[in-house]
């Protein structure tokens, strides 16, 4: 009998798990279903949406007449997606590559060497983690263009470098390693750069890849810094892509929107268990 209340409070716990997956995942079905849907039925599925009506939307999991149609007027008669894509291929590698080089020394300094004001300093770069764009915006933009940054990529790119949020969670990950390796590290005779590089790390990796991983995400679907910063939609990341397309191509935007997915779900699957462990370590205290 114990068995049998167990078997049954676990296959209610699942169930109860299950359905809020499937509401977070049914939008995904309807992006996919809606790439593969001819422009007529789309229409006809749509038309209460761009019209104002005041009818309920119907929508069919198969499409009556599946094509792949839109992909490929998307993918090799649209050649403006092509050049916002690599935009953004583009930016989010320079943005990761400079928070690579700029954060991750940072946090090393931050989490490895005590000295007076740095927990000050690291409360204040906190403090500037839970600032939101707009707040910033007006300064960055009045700096950008001082420095003459402004329509142009650097602008989007040269603030998200100097992000605090990188900061933050590789701290996480090196502030775990015992700091009885470093000591054990100097009296062998390693300098302070061999021991960031052969021991913080290989052994702070988590919290580093953590941070690239959701680094990624977020520069990846940014929208508010281009269209802050940058005029001209040549320069435009993909992100600004779909705004573009009116009612009347709604299939090119449901092809784009998984076009767009696909890159972040790729690396959501890849570092998910590095951002469980980054989650605990951003969570721990000193």
């Amino acid at each position: 009998m114990k068995n049998i209340s167990k078997t049954v409070k676990n296959e209610i716990t699942t169930i109860a798990l299950l359905l809020p997956a499937l509401f977070t995942f049914l939008p995904i079905i309807l992006l996919i279903t809606g790439s593969v849907m001819g422009n007529d039925e789309l229409r006809r599925y749509l038309s209460p949406v761009f019209s104002g009506g005041m009818e309920f939307i119907s929508w069919k999991i198969v499409p009556d007449y599946p094509t792949f149609g839109n992909y490929g007027s998307l993918l090799f008669l649209t050649p403006q997606f092509f050049v916002l894509f690599w935009n953004s291929i583009k930016m989010t590698a320079c943005i990761l590559a400079g928070q690579l080089l700029i954060g991750v020394p940072a946090a090393w300094a931050f989490a490895v060497y005590k000295v007076k004001g740095s927990r000050m300093l690291f409360v204040l770069y906190v403090v500037l983690m839970l600032l939101p764009f707009q707040v910033t915006m007006l300064s960055s933009y009045l700096a950008l263009n001082r420095l003459g940054l402004l329509n142009t990529q650097m602008a989007v790119i040269l603030p998200a470098v100097f992000s605090t949020f990188p900061i933050f969670l590789t701290y996480g990950g090196f502030r775990c390693i015992p700091h009885q390796l470093f000591e054990a590290a100097r009296i062998d005779g390693a300098g302070e750069i061999g021991i960031f590089i052969k021991i913080g790390l290989p052994l702070g990796k988590s919290g580093l890849l953590t941070a690239m991983v959701l680094g990624f995400l977020e520069y990846w679907n940014m929208m508010e810094q281009p269209m802050a910063f940058i005029e001209d939609k040549a320069l435009w990341p993909l992100s600004l892509y779909l705004p573009e397309i009116t009612w009347a191509r709604a299939g090119y935007a449901f092809v784009a929107s998984i076009i767009t997915l696909i890159p972040a779900v790729f690396v959501f699957v890849w570092g998910q268990d590095y951002l469980e462990q980054g989650i605990i370590f951003s969570g721990l205290k000193e």
